[in-house]
């Protein structure tokens, strides 16, 4: 059984890092993850107040994270941003333990629950259905997947693929919407 330690969580991407004797020499960001100025990882949390959520985005390193009542990104929410349910899952404390907390203790809430993966973990659909070594094989096929020459529409996607495509750099987009009547090779 994996152990990942609750510091990775949003930061470091539990499929494709290796434990062991490896580990270390591989890490993956998360797909949110980013550099504070110290050099620590941080990850976005949404503020919660009153039991509703804001539009707040904190980043929070691990240190910062353990001293937050922190919940889950499927937790329900009615279309006002309210916490519907009587009681939710949520993480508290340095250790992280998951625990069945009232929406008024809770204090932020994960942005999407992609963030825990990286971005190649993230094009594996159905990922969280999956075995541990199929993800991390469907993760490093993603990695290192080459562009088709006729590309044809995906028969099952994430919704994250055109994110990829554009922050890439290797699709070409226009800076505003139009037309194209004419192209040429020359």
């Amino acid at each position: 059984v994996r152990d990942v330690h609750p510091t990775h969580y949003g930061r470091v991407c539990p499929i494709e890092t290796p434990e062991g004797p490896n580990i270390g020499l591989i890490n993956s960001l998360a797909l949110y993850a980013q550099l504070n100025d110290y050099g620590f990882l941080e990850t976005p949390y949404r503020k919660v107040e009153n039991s509703k959520l804001t539009d707040e985005v904190h980043y929070l390193s691990a240190i910062e994270e353990g001293k937050y009542v922190v919940a889950q990104a499927n937790a329900t929410v009615d279309k006002d941003g309210n916490l519907v349910d009587e009681l939710v899952s949520a993480r508290e404390g340095s250790e992280r333990e998951t625990r069945m907390v009232t929406p008024d203790r809770v204090q932020y809430i994960d942005v999407a629950p992609s963030q825990i993966v990286s971005a190649a973990a993230s094009l594996v659909p159905f990922l969280e259905h999956d075995d541990a070594n199929r993800a991390l094989m469907g993760a490093n096929m993603q990695r290192q997947a080459v562009p088709c020459l006729r590309a044809d529409k995906p028969l099952v996607g994430t919704g994250i693929e055109r994110t990829v495509a554009v922050d890439s750099g290797t699709a070409v987009q226009a800076t505003r919407g139009g037309v194209v009547d004419y192209v040429d090779a020359n």
